[in-house]
């Protein structure tokens, strides 16, 4: 009996095993959707695990992944920002998620796209990221409200539901976007250059990163995992199929982008077009009248009309005439 308890003690997470002075979050799931600070008499238990939030390029918070013992040490690199392509790792009792986000910072563009990593078992969560995550804030807000998730599997469902969320609303803002390029182009109004090429470049690095993660998403709806109910690998399953929808609608988006980069160049042909049609008519237009102005204004004797004072003013008349009548020849040819 004696070493049985032995053993369940040196299992247990305790407060003083995820004390990092640098960690964004430090808290213990009280079961209850809200959350209480991690002390030194705090033990994580699957109906109140802990939550360990931090950024992986803060000193402290890599000296205590490097040196901790909760976590299995092929995972460690991965936590330390060393995995960024969406995947799911199982070793023994503990599961690594790597997902990635939109970047909604407002000093950068949403591409690249941030990375989030973590680490499940049944009463600890080990969550890293270097750039802030909008989910993750959202969580936290509802579980300092009493109204958030309660246990691991719960917390998960959440966070990956508030990804979907936003990378399904910045997909619907570029949806937006390309609607209005394409109505722009009826009008004839070209947009600006490289304003296109900016929404095909966001919309093909998501779906190089979103394909997998709808993978990832369904693998752990498919897989029997401890810490995940019934309930959460059906909400689990219903997020997988609703990025499924994303996709379907991101690669129509692409497709449109085709379109309206075929539609520029039509436009843009058509005007050079327009021009060298217009110059070709400007030079048959006075192609005679510049072959006579140089026969006449040749400095040889001889010339028609030349000691006649009238002479010039009959000239251009006849000018006149033959550009007048290469009008009419290209109004009755529907040239013009």
């Amino acid at each position: 009996m004696r070493s049985v308890t032995k053993v369940v003690d040196v299992e247990k997470i305790t407060g003083k095993q995820l004390a990092i002075s640098q960690a964004i979050h430090a808290w213990q799931l009280d079961g209850k959707g809200g959350v209480l600070p991690v002390a030194d008499i705090t033990e994580a238990s699957s109906t109140s695990p802990c939550w360990l939030h931090f950024d992986y390029e803060q000193p402290e918070s890599l000296t205590w992944l490097s040196k901790t013992t909760l976590l299995p040490d092929s995972f460690k690199d991965a936590l330390s920002g060393e995995s960024c392509r969406p995947r799911v790792s199982r070793q023994g009792e503990g599961t690594l998620v790597v997902l990635r986000s939109i970047n909604l910072n407002n000093e950068s563009l949403p591409d690249p796209l941030v990375t989030l990593r973590v680490y499940l078992t049944d009463s600890l969560i080990v969550s890293t990221r270097h750039r802030p995550i909008h989910a993750i804030d959202e969580v936290t807000h509802e579980l300092l409200n009493h109204n958030g998730p309660k246990n691991v599997g719960e917390w998960l469902v959440e966070v990956l539901d508030e990804l979907t969320d936003r990378v399904s609303d910045f997909i619907d803002d570029i949806h937006g976007r390309v609607i209005e390029l394409e109505d722009g182009l009826l009008e004839q109004v070209v947009p600006e250059r490289g304003e296109v090429a900016l929404i095909r470049k966001q919309l093909i690095v998501l779906r190089r990163h979103l394909m997998p993660q709808r993978d990832v998403f369904s693998r752990l709806a498919n897989e029997r995992l401890p810490w995940m109910n019934s309930e959460d690998r059906h909400r689990m399953q219903d997020i997988a199929e609703r990025l499924g929808r994303v996709l379907d609608d991101l690669d129509a988006t692409i497709a449109r982008t085709a379109v309206i980069v075929d539609e520029i160049n039509s436009l843009l042909a058509d005007a050079m077009n327009r021009r060298t049609y217009t110059m070709s008519l400007m030079a048959m237009l006075f192609l005679p009248a510049t072959f006579l102005t140089g026969l006449f204004g040749v400095n040889l004797g001889g010339i028609p009309g030349g000691g006649k004072s009238g002479a010039f003013a009959i000239f251009c008349l006849c000018l006149a005439t033959i550009g007048g009548g290469i009008l009419w020849w290209l109004k009755r040819s529907k040239w013009l």
